[in-house]
């Protein structure tokens, strides 16, 4: 009977072209998890597939707060801001500070002669890892490295008139040294074009191999920088599942061990879930490593395809956590909502710390 009844609606067909036709047209039941991973998969939408997999409903109501006052930031502007974006187009070079939305882009951009910062990425814009705070684009194959990128990048930086610059890079797992050789290039190629110019090298993990970490850190840089992120027991949720907490704790005493004159630095992100024990105890594991300088900054949501924020830290909580570390023996710290591990503020700080440095050897050598 009940396809007799649908024959009739569509006149002139049999009873099971009729059915065919009739379940063509019908509506599919709602899927919004396959239909959110669909989406998220094709790269072209903002929808919130982690809304989906979750029952803490104030997460989301937090992320969809309005952003507290502390949080905001000028919008970019500034002949030197243009003048350093404008060589960049030239040279056709990638930075951090685009591809991750950094917030700080106006403020470090737009310094003084001398004091600009731009963190320039090197090896690409798309990265063989997908870690679930990141903006950079992923691939398992992304495209080649430029040969010619080292020479560029000197010599867009060299017209600058900088004393401080940051490289860092995506991950290049697809590669047979990780890109190691090339990050080290590079920084050969601005010391030739900039002797008295003060590198740091903020480089993925190289998944841990001495070799690769060695020819990084004994490339004439003068700050070596690997971010652990987040505290251990978040790494899983936050980063890539090739990352991990022991595995960058190596990464950073491997480096100091390979160049002893190395300053080290790390960089932490807070309102992920952690806690202040969990943070405590990271400290003390970097410290136990040797690293000399870390920075504590709020992780902000890119995009509704990335991981939820837990919580806004305040300025306050970022104050107490630069006071911790200081106590514990850092010799530099950075906190605050808007700090970022390049933040320009490291840099004037380590720029004054590599001087005195340099002047108390040079002195040594002369009483020598």
């Amino acid at each position: 009977p009940a396809r007799a009844m649908l024959a009739r609606r569509v006149r002139g067909s049999s009873p099971r072209a009729a059915v065919r036709a009739a379940l063509s047209t019908a509506t599919p039941p709602k899927r919004p998890r396959l239909e959110a991973l669909r989406k998220q998969l094709s790269g072209d939408s903002d929808v919130d597939v982690y809304a989906y997999t979750s029952s803490d409903q104030r997460r989301r109501a937090l992320n969809r707060m309005p952003k507290p006052s502390w949080l905001k930031a000028e919008v970019p502007s500034g002949g030197n801001f243009e003048r350093i974006r404008a060589s960049l187009r030239k040279g056709k070079l990638s930075t951090v500070c685009e591809e991750a939305r950094c917030p700080n882009v106006g403020e470090c951009w737009g310094g003084a002669d001398g004091t600009a910062t731009a963190t320039i990425m090197i090896m690409g814009d798309t990265c063989t890892r997908a870690c679930a705070f990141c903006h950079i684009k992923t691939s398992r194959a992304p495209p080649p490295l430029d040969p010619e990128e080292p020479d560029n990048v000197a010599e867009a930086i060299a017209s600058w008139g900088l004393s401080y610059v940051v490289l860092t890079s995506v991950d290049r797992d697809d590669l047979p040294d990780q890109g190691s050789e090339h990050f080290a290039r590079t920084v050969r190629r601005l010391k030739e074009r900039c002797p008295d110019l003060l590198v740091e090298c903020l480089t993925p993990d190289f998944r841990g191999e001495e070799q690769l970490i060695n020819t990084v850190a004994t490339s004439g840089l003068d700050v070596f920088a690997h971010n652990l992120e987040t505290v251990e027991a978040l790494q899983r949720r936050v980063r890539d599942h090739r990352a991990g907490y022991a595995q960058s704790l190596d990464v950073l005493v491997r480096a100091k061990a390979a160049a002893p004159r190395l300053i080290t630095k790390t960089s932490l992100m807070l309102g992920c879930g952690e806690t202040p024990e969990q943070i405590e105890a990271t400290l003390r594991d970097l410290r136990a490593a040797g690293v000399d300088v870390v920075t504590f900054g709020q992780y902000l949501r890119p995009s509704r395809r990335h991981m939820p924020m837990r919580e806004y830290v305040t300025p306050e909580a970022f104050d107490h956590w630069r006071r911790t570390a200081e106590g514990m023996g850092f010799r530099y710290v950075a906190s605050g909502p808007l700090v970022r591990s390049s933040y320009k503020a490291g840099e004037f700080f380590l720029t004054a710390m590599l001087r005195e440095r340099e002047a108390a050897e040079a002195a040594a050598k002369d009483g020598a």
